[in-house]
């Protein structure tokens, strides 16, 4: 055997014990746990979600609508019935923007929505904020003809789901890193 293949073969087979050694250290972000602790579903079934403080009938009451359920569908799915542990209070505010104006009508073809939230996680027990941060979404949307008014808004409401989607992602996320780190 060549010096060359001798030295691939023994990278492979450091590769090989290495990989062996910590493949023991490797667990499941949801996984359920044997010995009793809580898993981490069970932890974010404990997180309340309070309405989102905009005023009733606003644009913003329904982008908060949609953040709140979509965020309860990625913490719960169809799980209920368990205490809280945790309150998520969540604030946000939106902007548009119009990135192409139709030079001929004056009307956007083409907007730019974005959602910046601010969220704080309390521990019900202790009544003390536990984690705080702040996201971000931005979506743009295109409004296909100047006078085809449902079209339009049919446009800016998928937009404000897409976001608010994105948004609740982000939470979602942060919380489940960190239940599951602690940091």
């Amino acid at each position: 055997m060549s010096l060359a293949r001798t030295r691939i073969v023994v990278r492979l087979l450091a590769v090989s014990v290495l990989a062996a050694l910590t493949a023991g250290c490797f667990q499941p972000m949801y996984a359920e746990h044997t010995d009793g602790t809580p898993g981490l579903r069970d932890k974010l079934l404990g997180v309340e979600l309070p309405p989102v403080d905009k005023p009733n009938a606003s644009p913003e009451a329904r982008i908060g609508v949609e953040i709140r359920n979509a965020l309860a569908f990625k913490l719960y799915g169809t799980a209920t019935g368990t205490a809280p542990t945790h309150r998520l209070v969540l604030r946000f505010t939106t902007s548009r923007s119009s990135l192409i104006v139709d030079p001929n009508t004056g009307l956007p073809t083409s907007e730019n929505l974005g959602i910046d939230a601010q969220y704080n996680l309390i521990d019900i027990a202790s009544n003390k904020s536990v984690m705080t941060g702040t996201t971000f979404s931005r979506v743009t949307y295109d409004m296909p003809g100047s006078y085809q008014r449902f079209s339009r808004t049919r446009a800016i409401r998928d937009g404000e789901d897409r976001a608010a989607q994105e948004i609740a992602e982000n939470i979602q996320t942060r919380l489940a890193s960190f239940f599951y780190a602690g940091t």
